[in-house]
């Protein structure tokens, strides 16, 4: 049972007063947030990224969009169709910001099609990778395309005709349609008793299961590589779906879905059903977007927008594919040379004997580990097999926010459950697009015995912690691990992320109480080393600011050196950032000359380099091979530099209704790497991008006289991780 909601010290921070001019303060997160997409649409368009590297990031800007449009767009539209007159923080009601959000798209979409079409397709064709249209094909070719037609689709299509015995079907989120107008021939239409000149409208799904380019060729594994879309093969087959009749018409379109459909917490009975029906009822939530080709077919599109109750403002006429996210088949080829240099995550040199115990590696000084540089299995995995394989420890408590389907860590939860362990798993089960994969977890956890806690009302559990209870020769010991990362073992893979692990008793019997919190109905409020979020994450960091401006103006009236590169100074970096009382007190330590660092991956909205406002602040995002998903925090302090990592960015969500943990790092070698990392990405001249006070960026180009500098930071530390390992080794 959850315990009941209550107001912590962090959520009754009121904002300044929002009768107050903020357009010129704050940025739209909505807008910023398509900056954001925009770079990643860079990488694509770079012809220093390898080519499938090229078609991946095609794919990945199209997946970011359309969780764009089931999220914000979603949320927007809703807000314009209950009337809601709200203004954004920057000042723009919600009809002014889907104005702006569609030109903004509309111009990324040009850039996205010219790319696919006058670049990517030809270098790909180069290579030996040809993606054709049916014209293209050969005779021979085609009928290789009926027969696998015949074979794998013809069974699985479902035509649904719409006519008074059949209502206009209902269109899924994401799905890849054929809308076909059809007509009886004269002879049919009297035996069917119908208008001869009558149409009529079916619709035909692409199928979402298989595969959706098909290749052609038979010329095995070593190419030339030849490929169909799916699309394309039962467009010039409907005759086999309809037949018989006349086809007229063929238009291919996307429908997307809104996603923000959410039910009041503080009225369920029960969690996990309540979240089982916010996916039922997302499946059915209204159209937000209808993507169709260029050269529409008016009549398909007129009946579209009507059932789905359009606008044509919701209309995207997609100038070359309607889709990109299936190049992912493409990337997917076994062809390393047109790919990223693969990469072996590389050992921590103290985990490097497998035989050793990892909990006295732990009590020999805290771990920080750095993925995908280092490894996530031999790390996180194994202190949690670890855990579960020793006899000497009694509990197991683990924050799950995301995992994978074939996650290691479910299987090891239920073995140490059945050997009699106790164990508790916090599951999210609002973790957004990944409710239905938590929910069978939770049940199949439960039905082991794993005591499987869903969290508070009204707050996600987005901490990412471990906490193992062992008994150790001189008493009980907790062992901990606090990350910026989900347990996910794929994405540990691509996420950039950092993980502490310690048994220091200041950091772990804090954990511990944590844990209560979440499991029980602990209001533990005095939290003196972790930053615990509703509860003191706030306060502590905006004590920690105040604190640099008292260190800047204490500095300034010894009249030290401006250029002083020892001056008070503040480095953050994070994922996002939006909370209007963080911006303020950043802007009020600007103006009081403390110099001030952010790395952010996403989106943005404070202005840096404003005069008078943010003239000390400088902000910038690396994008590239790896997604920059790791939490830093790192204040002066007067020299005595403190740094921190969690789970947190500095978002009023993440602030105030989600539970989030932040944890100090002490050992001093350990902050060394944690600046080192820092130095890395402030120095890169490759994927480094800064941003302009209106929100706008700029790639920083390397310096054609340094070699060295057009290597980015993810190959850098890659080089760093190796050489370390090698070093320690040898």
């Amino acid at each position: 049972m959850n315990p009941p909601s209550s107001p912590t010290p962090d959520t009754l921070i009121p904002d300044a007063t929002e009768t107050e001019a903020t357009g010129d303060l704050f940025l739209n997160r909505e807008l910023s947030w398509l900056e954001f997409n925009r770079r990643v649409l860079h990488e694509a368009l770079d012809d220093r990224t390898p080519l499938l590297e090229r078609v991946s990031f095609l794919a990945i800007f199209n997946s970011n969009l359309d969780e764009y449009y089931q999220k914000r767009v979603g949320g927007l539209m809703r807000q314009v169709r209950a009337g809601v007159g709200s203004r954004s923080p920057d000042g723009l009601t919600a009809p002014q910001q889907l104005t702006q959000i569609r030109q903004s798209v509309l111009s990324m979409l040009e850039a996205q099609a010219d790319c696919y079409t006058s670049t990517i397709l030809p270098d790909l064709a180069e290579a030996g990778i040809r993606l054709l249209q049916w014209e293209q094909l050969t005779e021979p070719e085609r009928d290789v395309c009926t027969r696998y037609f015949e074979a794998q689709l013809f069974p699985v299509l479902t035509p649904l005709s719409v006519d008074p015995g059949h209502p206009f079907p209902f269109i899924s989120n994401l799905s890849l349609s054929l809308g076909v107008v059809l007509r009886y021939p004269d002879r049919q239409a009297m035996l069917f008793n119908v208008d001869p000149g009558e149409r009529q409208f079916a619709r035909v799904k692409v199928p979402q299961m298989q595969q959706r380019w098909v290749r052609i060729d038979n010329n095995g594994e070593e190419g030339p590589f030849r490929f169909v879309h799916v699309q394309e093969i039962i467009e010039h087959h409907l005759d086999r779906l309809f037949a018989g009749m006349e086809i007229e018409e063929v238009m291919p379109f996307r429908v997307t879905r809104n996603a923000a459909v959410e039910r009041d917490e503080e009225d369920a009975e029960d969690l996990l059903e309540l979240i089982e029906q916010e996916v039922r009822d997302r499946r059915l939530a209204e159209a937000v977007r209808l993507e169709v080709p260029k050269d529409v077919n008016e009549h398909i599109l007129g009946l579209i927008l009507e059932e789905l109750e359009l606008d044509e403002a919701d209309v995207y006429h997609m100038p070359a594919a309607l889709d990109y996210t299936d190049l992912w088949e493409i990337h997917g080829l076994d062809l390393p040379q047109l790919k990223y240099m693969p990469w072996t995550p590389v050992i921590l040199p103290r985990l490097a004997d497998h035989e050793a115990d990892i909990f006295s590696v732990i009590r020999g000084g805290d771990l920080l580990v750095h993925h995908p540089y280092e490894s996530f299995s031999a790390s996180v995995e194994r202190f949690i097999r670890a855990a579960v394989a020793d006899r000497k420890v009694l509990a197991i408590k683990l924050a799950l926010y995301r995992t994978s389907d074939a996650s290691p860590f479910i299987h090891e939860l239920i073995r140490a459950a059945e050997a009699g362990k106790q164990v508790v798993c916090l599951v999210e089960l609002k973790a957004r697009f990944d409710e239905e994969r938590n929910i069978q977890m939770a049940q199949i956890l439960e039905k082991a015995g794993v005591h499987v806690v869903y969290g508070l009302v009204g707050l996600k559990t987005h901490t990412k912690t471990a906490a193992v209870v062992r008994e150790d020769p001189d008493g009980l010991r907790v062992y901990a691990h606090i990350g910026t990362g989900n347990y996910h073992s794929k994405t540990a893979n691509l996420y950039t992320d950092l993980g502490l692990f310690t048994c220091d008793p200041n950091l772990t019997g804090e954990l511990v109480e944590l844990f209560h919190h979440l499991t029980g109905c602990s209001l533990k409020q005095d939290y003196q080393n972790l930053l615990v979020a509703p509860i003191n994450m706030r306060r502590r960091f905006t004590e920690m600011i105040d604190r640099e401006i008292d260190h800047t103006r204490a500095w300034k009236e010894r009249g030290e050196d401006e250029q002083d590169p020892d001056r008070p100074r503040i480095i953050a970096k994070m994922n996002s950032l939006e909370d209007k009382s963080i911006c303020r007190k950043l802007y009020e330590a600007s103006q009081a000359g403390v110099k001030i660092v952010l790395i952010v991956r996403g989106f943005c909205c404070l202005r840096p380099g404003v005069p008078g406002l943010s003239d000390n602040i400088r902000i910038y995002s690396v994008i590239g091979r790896f997604l920059e998903h790791s939490r830093i925090f790192y204040f002066h302090n007067q020299g005595d530099g403190e740094y921190y990592i969690g789970s947190a960015d500095w978002m009023y969500r993440n602030l105030n209704s989600r539970v989030e943990c932040i944890t100090p790092v002490y050992d001093l070698a350990l902050r060394q790497r944690m600046q080192q990392i820092l130095d890395i990405m402030l120095a890169d001249q490759r994927q480094c991008w800064e941003m302009n006070g209106d929100g706008t960026y700029v790639q920083r180009q390397p310096d054609p006289e340094l070699p060295d500098s057009a290597i980015g930071t993810h190959d850098t530390l890659m080089q760093v991780s190796r050489r370390e390992a090698t070093r320690i080794r040898d």
